[in-house]
């Protein structure tokens, strides 16, 4: 499938750059913040350096995860891109906490913050992160999407603290920066939640957006001959690839040939959806199934 492979490699620059990216800016950003006597500058540092664990990690995972299937794995490691994904939601989470905790701390203590070194500082950190999240924009991997939100986190963040830095040359609002975060933080807490109960759905292996169970069921039982079906799967790998599996009962059934026309059919329907893997196990009416319901 030339166009997986396409899509694989994509993610994988995609995520080698972000990574990259967040881990040179993480380094500006300690000295930055050092030079400058930036608390705030220094606190999104550390969150950064967290970020850059993550996509450290969701690069090797995403680097596994195009490992072809062995002896351990028979489906291969695709699904190591939604542990990347998993793992990343947990981070993003802890991250935002902090940021909040020290949110609401200067809110209650107001901090003097050098407006100059963070309209520099700001400039860069949208440019960078907005350019990395950008790249991750149009991924279709669950893990690519929830580094993406890393990097969106880090782009409203720093947009943020351009516009309190600007207002803040013209007046010292203390309170200004920290309210703002917390807005933001909260933000993206809120759809990181959402992410990370979609990751679990697949990690539960179940039912992937985007595809009905019913409606596949229907159309395969307007095949010709199809009588009824029982041990009906549907889950996916890791958001993208999708693995259809079915026992099918024939009816009426005087030839071979019948049987094949049947397949043949079933197989044009499931070749219309997002499907890595399809496995139908056909049976005639006079069979007993064990597996049956």
């Amino acid at each position: 499938m030339p166009h997986g492979h396409n899509h694989h490699n994509h993610s994988g620059r995609n995520l080698t750059i972000a990574f990259f990216l967040n881990l040179a800016f993480t380094v500006l950003e300690i000295i930055g913040g050092l030079l400058t006597n930036s608390v705030a500058i220094l606190s999104d540092a550390l969150h950064d350096l967290g970020d850059s664990f993550s996509l450290g990690l969701s690069w090797y995972l995403d680097r596994k995860s195009k490992q072809k299937s062995s002896e351990q794995y028979s489906f291969g490691y695709q699904r190591f891109s939604l542990l990347g994904a998993l793992v990343n939601s947990l981070v993003l989470i802890g991250g935002s906490v902090f940021i909040i905790y020290e949110a609401v701390g200067r809110i209650l203590e107001p901090q003097h913050s050098n407006a100059q070194g963070m309209v520099l500082f700001a400039i860069i950190g949208v440019t960078v992160n907005g350019y990395a999240a950008w790249k991750l924009s149009s991924g279709k991997t669950m893990n690519e999407r929830v580094v993406s939100w890393h990097l969106l986190e880090d782009v409203l963040g720093w947009a943020a603290v351009l516009i309190v830095a600007i207002v803040l040359l013209f007046r010292d609002i203390h309170y200004l920066d920290p309210a703002l975060s917390l807005a933001i933080t909260i933000y993206i807490l809120y759809n990181v939640i959402r992410r990370l109960r979609d990751t679990l759905h697949l990690f539960l292996q179940g039912v992937p957006e985007g595809v009905t169970l019913r409606d596949i069921e229907k159309r395969l039982l307007s095949v010709p001959h199809v009588d009824s079906l029982h041990h009906t799967h549907l889950w996916s790998l890791e958001g993208e690839n999708h693995v259809f599996t079915s026992h099918v009962v024939l009816k009426d059934i005087q030839t071979f040939s019948q049987i094949m026309e049947a397949k043949r059919e079933m197989k044009d329907i499931l070749r219309k959806y997002p499907f890595s893997h399809y496995t139908i196990e056909t049976e005639l009416d006079e069979e007993s199934c064990e597996l049956s319901d």
